[in-house]
């Protein structure tokens, strides 16, 4: 398996997981801000995560349509690296967010089939990252986090100039599988390393980390 560039362990709650994320090589750890998640950490819980993570990662606050007054508190008092946008934030809304934040941004992008990458064609040069998430499934009030996948394949259809990871319903049992179907080299796991909702399992998210460091070993000895 190829190198990974960026490993991201997104809706972390609590120290023990975020230490197991850190200690484990992720590069990325997410805190979602948004209430109808299970995921969901208030203000001041993440910005304690924040301060214990410090420098070690990458420090991302993902949030969904929030407004303005939102945004302001998260950065102020969290103090992330980069800010995710989940929800229906148009380019301009995150042109204007950059200019006053200062903070680089990631959008996420709900796919189910290849029609779907080109949502992201409008946000290329304005944003600097994205995010491929599987489109929720019928009913589902979470953006993301919902333990679905994708056809990984589609992935080689993308001709966007700008970097970009893939998420949903990876865990340690798929991840070689996606990784060699979409030869993406920064992927995103949330629901994929907890026992249940919003409750992340140290043992699956050192599971899952061991399982890339192995893969990548194995690949770079063949």
């Amino acid at each position: 398996m190829r190198q990974l560039d960026q490993i991201k362990i997104c809706g972390l709650s609590t120290r023990e997981a975020v230490d197991a994320v850190v200690n484990g090589g992720a590069t990325h750890m997410g805190m979602i801000f948004f209430e109808k998640s299970p995921r969901h950490v208030s203000i001041e819980k993440a910005a304690e995560l924040s301060a214990h993570a410090a420098d070690r990662i990458v420090k991302v606050a993902v949030t969904v349509d929030a407004d303005e007054d939102y945004l302001d508190q998260i950065v102020e008092m969290v103090q992330p690296d980069m800010l995710q946008f989940h929800g229906s934030e148009t380019p301009q809304h995150l042109s204007s967010v950059k200019a006053r934040y200062g903070l680089p941004v990631m959008k996420a992008i709900p796919v189910r089939g290849s029609e779907d990458l080109e949502v992201a064609r409008p946000y290329v040069g304005i944003v600097d990252e994205f995010l491929f998430d599987a489109k929720p499934p019928e009913g589902s009030e979470l953006p993301g986090g919902n333990g679905v996948p994708f056809d990984w394949q589609i992935m080689h259809q993308l001709d966007l100039d700008a970097p970009y990871m893939l998420s949903g319903g990876l865990d340690v049992h798929n991840i070689d599988d996606a990784i060699a179907l979409s030869d993406v080299v920064a992927i995103d796991v949330s629901s994929g390393v907890e026992r249940a909702p919003g409750e992340k399992d140290i043992d699956m998210i050192e599971a899952f980390l061991m399982q890339i460091k192995q893969s990548e070993k194995t690949g770079s000895d063949a």
